[in-house]
């Protein structure tokens, strides 16, 4: 070989570069086993309360057009200000948004497709929301919400069903910290009212005001009463109330809300700073807070929204609902300690030997039709492995029952049951040809 072609010959091939790993966006979790379990029992636990109400279920998208948010949200909100993941379609040009929260989207599609044109509607809906803020405990950058809209209805009725449902839901899950806190933000004119006179309060001790509550001073001072500076807090105790300036008939419509709860046992208190964080509420605002998760003692919130709707080009049409954060509600029932339903399966089937495979997949077939959790053992590919191994993968899946398809007991129509959690490792056989009546003592009870 010539010395040029030499020169021109790699040695040996280059060692291919390691591919980088990737990681989930900070702030955006994994859900994974065996967590997951204890967001699919929340959920089925209030997809049963919501059929007990007569909700029903809506799925929305995640992305909608940006101009929903600003218009629904107000434009001075934190929110549409700070926190909302917008961006350009490069196809068309169109501004989107990953949704911040649910009931602007849901008022949306409520109005493009005319639900309420055969009379009002009682929704719930259940998903992911997303805000570009800071993590920290209970609060996500992508975060879940289970929200219950009513809209069609404007009486003080609906807003207090709407407070009993949420209120049944702390029941059903088991959870005591928590407290209800009311209040009435009354209509348009009575918040202009209250409005002069809260900047007139405000101006005349600017001097305490914090950079964020002068900005917002003549934009939305209502959320200035909202505040968590200390410095603050003496100013804005002596603000006028906007209760003190409710007509009558919001006084009415709020002092229903009250009476309703009152007569069902539900305790409340009356906070007058209490305003929410959107513009589009209106008359009853309420709070459920827990003591039990620090800074973010909120986990549910809500009220009335009758101006949404026609914000959103619909016909006006009055509305209320509630949303609460998923991460939060299960944070709180891992803090007190409340038990969930045991998730390990029924049975586990340790095969011996490959041969008796079929047999096993068709006899567990039949137990999961009859309402038995069967997980089968499975192999290496190179055999199912040894018993020893296989008893103890069968302990640890948590299950109660080791079914044992030996060659033998097959050859007679028959599985070994064990018993795995009664401390004395009782077997009996059962019949192959008979599933159906020995598969009910293989159930966990309920």
């Amino acid at each position: 070989m010539s010395e040029s072609l030499k020169e021109n010959t790699p040695q040996k091939a280059e060692k291919a570069a390691k591919p980088q790993k990737l990681v989930g966006v900070k702030g955006m979790n994994d859900i994974l086993p065996p967590d997951s379990a204890r967001w699919e029992w929340l959920e089925g636990q209030v997809r049963e309360l919501m059929a007990r109400y007569a909700y029903r279920n809506v799925r929305l998208p995640i992305v909608e057009p940006t101009a929903l948010f600003v218009r629904g949200l107000g434009e001075v909100t934190d929110i549409v200000e700070k926190e909302m993941y917008s961006f350009e379609d490069r196809l068309n040009g169109e501004q989107l948004t990953l949704r911040p929260e649910g009931t602007a989207g849901l008022v949306r599609s409520v109005v493009e497709h005319n639900l309420l044109y055969e009379g009002g509607k009682r929704l719930y809906y259940m998903g992911p929301m997303f805000r570009h803020e800071r993590p920290q405990r209970g609060r996500y950058r992508q975060f879940h919400q289970i929200g219950a809209e009513v809209l069609g209805f404007g009486g003080p009725e609906v807003d207090a069903e709407l407070i009993l449902l949420a209120n049944d839901l702390w029941k059903v899950l088991g959870l005591k910290d928590v407290r209800l806190e009311l209040n009435s933000l009354g209509q348009p004119a009575e918040r202009q009212a209250h409005r002069a006179a809260l900047i007139a309060h405000l101006e005349k001790h600017s001097d305490v005001l914090d950079e964020e509550a002068k900005r917002r001073l003549h934009s939305n001072p209502l959320r200035i009463l909202d505040t968590k500076n200390p410095a603050m807090q003496s100013v804005v105790e002596a603000a006028p109330r906007l209760l003190d300036f409710l007509g009558e008939a919001s006084l009415a419509h709020f002092n229903a809300v009250k009476a309703i709860l009152d007569a069902n046992g539900v305790a409340y208190s009356i906070n007058p700073r209490l305003v929410r964080g959107m513009d589009y509420y209106n008359l009853t605002v309420f709070e459920f807070i827990t003591t039990s998760l620090g800074s973010q003692g909120t986990i549910c919130g809500g009220g009335r929204y009758d101006y949404l709707i026609e914000q959103v080009g619909g016909k006006p049409s009055p509305a209320v609902g509630w949303a609460l954060g998923v991460e939060r509600v299960l944070e709180l029932i891992k803090e007190q300690g409340e038990a969930l339903p045991d998730l390990a399966p029924d049975v586990y089937a340790i095969v011996p030997e490959t041969a008796t495979l079929p047999v096993a997949m068709q006899v567990l077939q039949a137990l999961r039709t009859q309402g038995v959790s069967a997980q089968m053992h499975a192999g290496s590919g190179e055999g199912m492995g040894s018993m020893k191994s296989q008893f103890k993968k069968a302990d640890g899946s948590g299950a109660r029952f080791a079914l044992i398809f030996g060659g033998d007991e097959l050859a007679n129509g028959q599985v070994t049951v064990k018993s795995l959690r009664d401390g004395l490792g009782a077997q009996r056989t059962e019949s192959l040809a008979h599933v159906a009546d020995w598969a009910q003592s293989l159930q966990s009870p309920h």
